[in-house]
């Protein structure tokens, strides 16, 4: 019996109440999302423009590294063209020194041989 006393005893919420209540609610999840959207749309704006501006810079980087790269192609290329029997003697130079460093390695891998040839 005291339940019912208790339950009778606070006020039940109308219909109408209960329908403006909730749209009470709604209207202001409504304004939340409304809010949470303009932060991601900000912090999206800004992630944009901090990676256009390291595209930027590598784009940059790229662009003076090619030019350098295309400026000692350049220069190599101008000595090859001026002094090609020196660079013909350095090639000829290094093909002899890998193939003596390859006869010693691998003479030093067998026991069995004593000499070279």
């Amino acid at each position: 019996m005291a339940e019912t006393d208790d339950q009778s005893s606070t006020p039940k919420m109308t219909q109408r109440e209960a329908q403006e209540a909730l749209e009470k609610q709604v209207a202001q999840l409504k304004r939340e999302i409304n809010k949470i959207n303009r932060t991601l749309s900000e912090r999206a704006e800004e992630a944009l423009e901090e990676a256009n501006g390291w595209y930027d810079s590598a784009t940059d980087r790229a662009s003076r590294t090619a030019q350098a790269l295309r400026s000692r192609a350049q220069s190599v290329s101008g000595v090859v063209q001026e002094n090609p029997g020196t660079v013909s003697t350095a090639f000829v130079l290094g093909g002899m020194i890998g193939l003596m460093l390859g006869l010693i390695l691998t003479g030093a891998d067998d026991p069995r041989r004593g000499r070279w040839l």
